[in-house]
């Protein structure tokens, strides 16, 4: 292979790159809008200005095109946690704690208040996508509640969390926030994520330390 057939060929790569993130970004937004059932090829090729054709060279199917795009808005929001807590100087691993939990809270509501297509996709009820998907949409909910259950079981184990169930606990903080994200999508108060995250950590963390008897 020549060195100008490798260049032509590295050119073809990132175009085929940059037109896949194109596709993605367009479907991101039609999905978001109108809901996967009523999306059509049709409509995300229109949105990302391509011929109808072009979305299939990418991608085999509607289906496949959604499951790749949940599988990447997972990733992004994932390392804007670990980013978030890695610049607040908070260790990720160091579980149990009251502050990577609140750092954690407010990054996930800041990434969801400043890409409000996410929370619409992210959040949606995963029996009511169809049963080809509740698999995979329920496996991404279950990722964020194993997060969660790990730093309930640490808590727990320094006697900072009521002897509950973890994972119950861990469902119903992951709805708390959930449905938190989803109210200030449609709201337009002036209270911040670092407030709501304040008041998640206080309400929970109070709500699960053990009582004394009597």
């Amino acid at each position: 292979m020549t060195s100008a057939t490798r260049r032509r060929r590295a050119v073809s790569d990132e175009d085929k790159s940059q037109r896949r993130d194109q596709i993605m970004a367009a479907a991101k937004e039609v999905f978001a809008r109108k809901g996967f059932h009523a999306t059509t090829i049709a409509d995300i090729a229109k949105r990302a200005g391509l011929a109808y054709g072009s979305v299939y060279w990418y991608f085999d199917s509607k289906d496949e095109l959604f499951h790749a795009l949940m599988a990447a808005e997972e990733g992004t929001l994932r390392d804007h946690v670990v980013s978030a807590l890695a610049a607040a100087g908070v260790p990720a691993a160091d579980a149990g704690h009251e502050e990577p939990l609140r750092v954690a809270v407010r990054a996930t509501l800041e990434f969801f208040e400043s890409d409000k297509a996410t929370v619409q996709l992210l959040l949606r009820d995963p029996y009511a996508m169809g049963e080809r998907f509740e698999k995979h949409l329920g496996g991404i909910y279950e990722r964020f509640i194993d997060d969660i259950e790990t730093f309930i079981v640490a808590a727990q184990a320094r006697g900072e969390v009521v002897a509950a169930p973890p994972r119950m606990v861990a469902y119903a903080l992951a709805a708390l926030v959930g449905q938190l994200a989803h109210r200030r999508l449609r709201t337009d108060d002036d209270v911040t994520a670092a407030e709501v995250a304040d008041f998640v950590v206080a309400l929970a963390l109070d709500g699960l330390r053990p009582r004394e008897a009597g």
